[in-house]
C-alpha cells in the first residue's frame, strides 16, 4: 500500500510503525538463532567418600569439615558412618582389616553402580587374602604408580631458598629397626656389612627403640642411613627413604626395587645402591671411603627440592576426590591378587 495519498503526519506515523515492525522482528531473529546467554555455573557437588574402617584404628579419627580443604581439595567430605553407604560417591576399604577379618564387604548392601576402592600401603610380601576379593573393586589406591589413585609414600618438590642447616656428621652409617628377621633380604645384607663397616642400629630389634620426635635428629649425625625395605617389590619405596633418610638429611643407601625405579622418584645422586656393588664388602669399602666433595654431591638436590611426605591417611583418602573425575566408570578389578603382585 502507497503513502502518495496521505498527509505528511499520516506518512511519519506509517514510517514509524513499520520501523518498530523491523526491530521487533530483528529482536525475534536474535532470541531464536543468537547465541544462548551465558548461564551462571552450578556449584561443584561435594562428594562424600565412605572409609568403611580406618586404618590401624580401634576407633576412627575425628573428621572435620575442612579435613580434606587442609590439603588442597575442596568439595570432599570423608566419613566413617555406615548409614552413609546408600549414598556415598565412593567407599573405601583397607586392606589389612580386610585381611584380619575386623571388616567386612556389605556385599548385600551395595549401592548398584557405587565406586568401590581397594586401598594398601603394604607390599605384596605382607598382603594376603587377595584371592577372594576378585571382582568386586573398581579402583585401587596406593603406592604403585599404575595405581588409579596413585599415593606416594613421600615425593620431592622443588623449592627456593637455602636447605636446611645440617648438623655435624659423627658416625658413618645407622639403621633404625623393629622387625628383624633371619630370612629378610636386609638382615642378610646388613650380617655381611657388618664385619666390615659400623653400623650403629637402633629400634626395638636391638633393644635401642627411638621416640618419634628423637629418630630424625638422631640420624642426622649420620653420613649414610640404611633405607633397606623389608620386601623388594616395584615402586615400594616407603618412609625409610622418604622421611629416615632424605628428611633427616642424610644419605640413603638403598636395598629394595631397582636402581631405575628409585630414579622415577628421586635424582640419580641422591642415594647410593646396594646393586652397584659386586658384595657387602665392596659396598662396606665405598661408604668408609666417601670424601668430602663426593658426599656433598649426595645432598646438591636439597639446594632445589624438598621432601613432602604422605604420612596421613585422611590426605591419601582426600586423594579419592581429587581423582574422582578422572577416574575410569565401569572398570573391575577381576584378578586382583594378579595385577597386585605383578
Amino acid at each position: 500500500m502507497g503513502t502518495a495519498g496521505c498527509s505528511p503526519s499520516q506518512r511519519l506515523r506509517a514510517l514509524g510503525a513499520l520501523a518498530g515492525a523491523t526491530l521487533l522482528f530483528t529482536l525475534w531473529l536474535l532470541w531464536q538463532f543468537g547465541p544462548a546467554p551465558a548461564r551462571v555455573p552450578a556449584p561443584p557437588r561435594t562428594l562424600l567418600v565412605l572409609i568403611w574402617h580406618w586404618p590401624f584404628a580401634d576407633q576412627p579419627p575425628e573428621l572435620p569439615s575442612n579435613t580434606c580443604t587442609r590439603y588442597g581439595v575442596a568439595h570432599c567430605h570423608l566419613s566413617t558412618n555406615h548409614s552413609l553407604l546408600a549414598s556415598a560417591d565412593a567407599v573405601v576399604f583397607h586392606h589389612r582389616e580386610l585381611q584380619t577379618r575386623r571388616a567386612h564387604l556389605p556385599l548385600a548392601s551395595r549401592p548398584r553402580g557405587q565406586p568401590w576402592v581397594w586401598a594398601s600401603m603394604e607390599s605384596p610380601s605382607h598382603t594376603h587374602g587377595l584371592g577372594r576379593l576378585g571382582g568386586i573393586f573398581n579402583w585401587v589406591l596406593s603406592y604403585r604408580r599404575d595405581s588409579d589413585i596413585f599415593v606416594p609414600y613421600g615425593r620431592l618438590e622443588p623449592h627456593e631458598g637455602p636447605a636446611p642447616p645440617l648438623p655435624a656428621k659423627k658416625g658413618v652409617a645407622a639403621w633404625v629397626v623393629s622387625n628383624f628377621q633371619a630370612r629378610q633380604r636386609r638382615v642378610q645384607l646388613y650380617r655381611r656389612l657388618a664385619p666390615h663397616l659400623r653400623v650403629d642400629v637402633f629400634g626395638r630389634a636391638n633393644g635401642k627403640p627411638l621416640c618419634a620426635s628423637c629418630l630424625l635428629p638422631t640420624v642426622a649425625r649420620y653420613l649414610f642411613y640404611l633405607s633397606f625395605e623389608n620386601s623388594q617389590h616395584r615402586d615400594y619405596i616407603t618412609e625409610k627413604f622418604w622421611r629416615n633418610a632424605l628428611a633427616a638429611g642424610t644419605v640413603p643407601v638403598v636395598l629394595g626395587p631397582p636402581r631405575a625405579n628409585y630414579e622415577a622418584f628421586a635424582p640419580a645422586d641422591a642415594f647410593v645402591h646396594v646393586d652397584d656393588f659386586g658384595s657387602a664388602q665392596e659396598l662396606a669399602s665405598f661408604l668408609a671411603g666417601v670424601n668430602a666433595s663426593g658426599y656433598r654431591r649426595y645432598l646438591a638436590w636439597r639446594d632445589r627440592l624438598r621432601v613432602r611426605l604422605f604420612e596421613d591417611w585422611s590426605e591419601r583418602f582426600c586423594a579419592v576426590c581429587a581423582q574422582y573425575p578422572h577416574l575410569p566408570r565401569g572398570q573391575v578389578y577381576w584378578d586382583l591378587k594378579t595385577w597386585f603382585q605383578a
